[in-house]
Formats: C-alpha cells, sequence, structure tokens
C-alpha cells in the first residue's frame, strides 16, 4: 500500500511538472501588442524592426499600436494590462526620467518589468565654427576662461539634450547658459547661423552640417564610439573621463508578467535586434543596436535615476509650466 500510494504521488507530481512544462512553451498563444508612439517616430521605427525579425522565430506575430501624445497616455494601458506578455511597450529614457521632474500617474520601477534596452543613441558635442576650439578639453578650457559668456541650444527641460548638457556643465564645473527652444528645428537654424554657439545634438540631425562645415562636431556622448559617427571620440575619452549621456529605447512587460514571458520575449527581441539587416537599418536612422538583459536594463535604469536625479534636484531642474 505505501509503495501504491507512492506512486500515485510520483506520477501526478510529474503530470504537473509536464504541464507546467508544456504551458511554459506554449507562449504566446496569440499575437502580442507592441505600444509605440506617435506614428514615424523613433519608438515606432523601432517596433517595426522588432516585429518583422521576431514574427518567425516567436511564432506570433507583433502587432504595433501607436498611442501619440504623452508619456501616461502610451504607458499607462500597458501597465493596467494582464500581466501576460500579450501587451508590451517600447519607450525612450524619458520614461524613467520625467518622473524624477514632475508627478506622473505611473512608477518605472513599481509598474513595469524591464525586457530589454533596444537601442541607444549618443548626442554630439556641435559648436559653431566661430567658436575657438576644436575638442572637449578645448571647450572646457575656453568655458572656464569666459565663465558666463558661452551659451549652448537646448530643447524642453528634461529632453535629452538639456540633461546631456547640464551633466556636462556639472562634472566640468563650467557655466554655460542655457537658450531654450520649443524644438531641435529651430534650435539647429540659430546654431548654424551663429545666434547660439553650442549644442549636444541628435546625431542624425546634424550630420549633414558636419559635413558640409557649416557646424564642427568635438565628441559624442556615448559611453562608447558611435556607429553613427566613425573615428568620432567619447567626452569621457576626450577631456571629461567619466561622462556618458544617450537617448535611448527600452521594452517593458506589466511588472506581474512571468519571467519565462520576460525571458522568451527578451531571447527573441535579442535575435532579432541583432540581425545585420535590421542593425543596418536602426543605424541609418541614427541609433546603435544595444540588446541587453533584463537584469542588465534593470541596473541601467537603476544608475540613471540615481545620477540623473542628483543632478535633477542638485541644479534645480523643475519641468517647464
Amino acid at each position: 500500500m505505501p509503495t501504491r500510494f507512492f506512486l500515485i504521488i510520483l506520477t501526478t507530481a510529474a503530470a504537473l511538472l509536464a504541464a507546467g512544462g508544456l504551458h511554459a512553451q506554449e507562449y504566446p498563444l496569440k499575437p502580442v501588442r507592441i505600444v509605440a508612439g506617435d506614428a514615424g517616430g523613433g519608438s515606432d521605427i523601432t517596433a517595426r524592426l522588432i516585429a518583422q525579425g521576431v514574427a518567425g522565430s516567436l511564432g506570433q506575430q507583433l502587432i504595433v499600436e501607436n498611442r501619440g501624445g504623452n508619456i501616461a497616455n502610451t504607458v499607462m494601458p500597458v501597465a493596467r494590462a494582464p500581466a501576460d506578455g500579450y501587451t508590451i511597450v517600447i519607450y525612450g529614457g524619458t520614461f524613467w526620467i520625467a518622473p524624477l521632474l514632475e508627478k506622473l500617474p505611473y512608477d518605472p520601477v513599481r509598474d513595469f518589468a524591464p525586457i530589454t534596452m533596444a537601442t541607444s543613441s549618443p548626442s554630439v558635442v556641435v559648436v559653431h565654427p566661430s567658436l575657438p576650439v576644436k575638442s572637449v578639453k578645448e571647450l572646457i578650457a575656453l568655458a572656464k576662461a569666459r565663465r558666463g559668456e558661452l551659451n549652448y541650444a537646448s530643447g524642453p527641460v528634461g529632453s535629452s539634450n538639456h540633461l546631456s548638457a547640464e551633466l556636462f556643465k556639472s562634472m566640468a564645473g563650467v557655466n554655460i547658459v542655457r537658450i531654450p527652444y520649443k524644438g531641435t528645428g529651430s534650435a539647429l537654424i540659430d546654431l548654424i547661423g551663429g545666434q547660439v554657439q553650442i549644442m549636444f545634438a541628435n546625431a542624425v540631425s546634424v550630420g549633414a552640417h558636419i559635413k558640409s562645415g557649416k557646424l564642427r562636431a568635438l565628441a559624442v556622448t556615448g559611453a562608447q564610439p558611435s556607429a553613427v559617427f566613425p573615428g568620432l571620440p567619447t567626452v569621457a575619452e576626450s577631456g571629461l573621463a567619466g561622462y556618458e549621456s544617450a537617448s535611448t529605447q527600452g521594452m517593458f512587460a506589466p511588472v506581474a508578467t512571468p519571467s519565462s514571458v520576460i525571458n522568451r520575449l527578451n531571447q527573441e527581441i535579442v535575435r532579432a535586434l541583432n540581425r545585420t539587416d535590421i542593425k543596418d537599418s536602426l543605424l541609418r536612422s541614427g541609433v546603435d543596436v544595444v540588446a541587453n538583459s533584463p537584469e542588465q536594463f534593470a541596473a541601467r535604469i537603476k544608475s540613471e535615476m540615481t545620477r540623473l536625479g542628483k543632478l535633477i534636484r542638485d541644479g534645480g531642474i523643475r519641468e517647464e509650466q
């Protein structure tokens, strides 16, 4: 009798384990919805390339849904969605930086599970050719010699080019005056025209102007040299050790999504991002592929929120009303 009872327990346990394994293997059983920002924007382009690259190996389609407007309008439907891996979101770094500037209805750590940091796009430190500097080291020296006389063009508060410049000022110990603009287009026009002197600009937006000589590039702001601007040094290696700033795009699921589902999504998305054709397409749009693990992405978010949170507090930076 004890032996028979033991066999029944063993058989039941084996059946349960098999069912659990089958359940994990079954995901996904239907299309996965990936929420992105405005159609034609950076996150939309990346999402559609990933959707094309993942569909075959995942066994289901990734359907891109565009939700424009503010951050909350894009991410909150995902926070409220069932935590089953069928609704995910891609968004830029402002997703976890914006809550440091203003009160928002979500917490990037409490409400979301990181899948992968998909891409990174460093800014380029560019100056008007009339500014007598050809390196970051020379720019820092000039800014210290002419304290408060130099200026930089900036997008809205909390934008990548704004925080990149403020981080540079803080780490270099220089006073460069911010000239705010509503958009990068008007900022670039004034930079090219010489009305402003410096900008931490999006790589794609300034590439042609650098080639034509209308602007001078000093360095890229990422931790590593960028394939977008081969041969251009980083800020860190050309005069400001430890400096790093870049626009990023990351993918998230609702926080309670099972780790097995997160890992499956990560595996498929990373594989797609590392495809040569997808890498090349993203490079042409001005971004480098990152494609890291959920753990590495979570650590990056924590590090950035700590570092930029201090910068924002110490600098008294607040969202413009």
